[in-house]
């Protein structure tokens, strides 16, 4: 009999293995417990332990801090989806009087919205959530630090509204929400606002001795949209792949591939450091791999869920020391050694089942005054354009059923790709968000913007 451990060759797991230990050992972790995932379940599981028989496995519970907010913005774009709200509708539309009401919903997922990083003191996270009973305690008198849009400036207050958000709109409260409409149908039954036997305690490790100091396990009340749930390795690595393949009982996989990109204006150190945020995902670059998740930490606790998405592997990280252990960075490196010691096997090329003579024709190279484009129809029934080059513009499109396109990604991103037609039906030349495509370089023959100069191409004339 197999297990799902059994996926991974005998090398790929010793050095997930030793990742971890040195993790833990290096970090001063009391405990740490990790998961790797891959083709939508998890492949390993792994934990290091200062107690001798005492091992977490894969059903003990841990804080996970920010990855909440991730669960929230699920809840978030579920409604968006029904049509209940927009991501561009205002704040004041749903919930007034919050005095942070100019914002939008988008602003609120992508900590765009100007409020502060954190709410008034004293320190939420080691405070009782009976301190800040109503939003007006989490915001404070003067709830904004920038302008609305402006930058990205990290804010749990913002998921704080967004929880109130979801609340209001439902009719219920946000645990009882998050309970219905995302752990049950996901099976995240170890998932949680509080903590459920067997558990990790939290501890802080003294920074100059070897001494550990337990740390308060507090509900956050308000705050709890924010940073407030308890998970396991076994219930993140199902909700990894879950944010990897979406879920149509929960949210689709054209929503969360929208969570998924970038969505907040980059400072110029995180543009030097590979970092963006989306819809209530972080985004980050790890060398030529880009890594999609969240990390998440509590006075305690610290936690990390990481995707490579292009790769298929995803990894989970969690200990119960308030620093020390550099999660993310222990993801990265466990999605690292998989995808580079056992690459995606790709799925069988396979051609299309039929294919339109009149969609058909498009296929081929196409110019862009004199720069080249190969237009390519792919089996999903999609089409790419790139340059012939291997620089420049590209993108993919979807059909619209009318013979338009529209680009998916890019520069063309949104953007109609229209065949024009003559009057016996060929094809002239590609309209592309008003750029002329022509078969030929300037093709005379086809209605190029500005007309083709009638004596055409020539070398340069020599003079006596």
């Amino acid at each position: 009999m197999t297990t799902p451990e059994d996926d991974l060759l005998p090398g790929t797991r010793r050095a997930l293995r030793h990742r971890i230990a040195v993790a833990q050992s290096e970090g001063r972790a009391p405990s740490l417990a990790a998961a790797v995932v891959r083709g939508g379940r998890a492949v390993w599981h792994g934990a290091r332990t200062s107690v001798d028989g005492h091992a977490p496995d894969e059903d003990t519970q841990y804080r996970i801090g920010s990855i909440t907010k991730t669960f929230t913005a699920v809840l978030v774009m579920r409604l968006r989806d029904e049509g209940v709200l927009d991501l561009g509708d205002p704040l004041e539309k749903h919930l007034p009087g919050t005095g942070a009401g100019e914002a939008t919903i988008a602003d609120l997922l992508a900590h765009t919205g100007g409020l502060a990083a954190e709410s008034p003191a004293p320190w939420w996270e080691r405070t009782p959530g009976t301190l800040r009973p109503e939003l007006s305690d989490v915001l404070g008198e003067k709830p904004l630090r920038h302008p609305v849009g402006r930058r990205f400036h990290y804010s749990n207050p913002g998921y704080t509204v967004l929880g109130a958000l979801v609340e209001r709109l439902r009719g219920a409260a946000w645990e009882a929400v998050l309970q219905q409409e995302v752990l049950e149908p996901l099976r995240l039954t170890r998932t949680g606002t509080r903590p459920r036997a067997p558990h990790a305690g939290g501890w802080a490790v003294h920074p100059w001795a070897d001494v550990l100091l337990p740390e308060p396990a507090e509900d956050l009340g308000r705050m709890a949209p924010a940073g407030q749930l308890w998970s396991t390795t076994g219930d993140l690595a199902r909700f990894a792949a879950f944010l990897t393949e979406g879920d149509d009982r929960v949210l689709s996989a054209g929503s969360l591939r929208e969570m998924r990109t970038p969505a907040a204006p980059q400072e110029p150190a995180d543009v030097a450091a590979g970092y963006a945020y989306g819809l209530g995902l972080e985004l980050r670059r790890s060398g030529e791999r880009l890594l999609v998740g969240h990390g998440g930490s509590l006075p305690g606790f610290v936690a990390s869920l990481t995707l490579a998405v292009d790769d298929d592997v995803a990894a989970v990280v969690l200990a119960n020391c308030t620093s020390g252990v550099p999660v993310a960075a222990v993801g990265a490196d466990l999605v690292r050694i998989v995808a580079d010691a056992e690459p995606r096997i790709p799925e069988p090329w396979r051609p299309l089942r039929e294919v339109d003579p009149s969609v058909l024709e498009l296929a081929g190279p196409w110019y862009w005054g004199t720069q080249g484009f190969g237009l390519r129809l792919t089996a999903d029934g999609f089409a790419s354009l790139e340059p012939l080059s291997g620089s420049g513009r590209r993108s993919r499109f979807r059909p619209n059923g009318d013979g338009t396109w529209t680009g998916l990604e890019g520069y063309y991103a949104g953007e109609l790709l229209r065949p024009v037609r003559r009057d016996d039906g060929s094809v002239d030349h590609l309209d592309l968000g008003s750029f002329v495509f022509t078969r030929q370089p300037y093709d005379e023959q086809s209605a190029v913007p500005g007309g083709v100069d009638q004596e055409g191409w020539r070398g340069i004339e020599r003079r006596p």
